[in-house]
């Protein structure tokens, strides 16, 4: 099941980056992607990120894995917490991190 959304989410975003004009805008996670100091961050490889985020990730979601990009410490907090929301966050990174991976290189 989880294979299949999965697979759905890319087919889908790679139709919508076809299909779509340039956002206007740059979403949560583009933005802070390029704010980022990681030596790869560039508006391609930033708003493949933020389009596969919006296929699989809610709003709520994705702010809190933006804050990723400038504290990769939350990151492990979150993912080593034994809060059970927290742990259903990590669920839901994990697979937008495999997706974004497989799609965006």
């Amino acid at each position: 099941m989880k294979r299949s959304l999965m697979a759905f989410a890319v087919a889908a975003t790679t139709a919508t980056a076809a299909l779509s004009p340039i956002p206007a805008s740059a979403g949560t996670i583009e933005r802070a992607c390029m704010a980022s100091d990681r030596a790869a961050n560039n508006r391609a490889l930033c708003g493949c990120i933020q389009q596969v985020a919006d296929m699989t990730l809610s709003g709520k979601d994705q702010r809190q894995a933006a804050k990723f990009f400038k504290d990769p410490q939350k990151a492990q907090d979150i993912r080593q917490s034994d809060n059970r929301s927290h742990e259903e966050f990590w669920l839901r990174y994990k697979a937008f991190g495999q997706a974004a991976a497989q799609y965006c290189g």
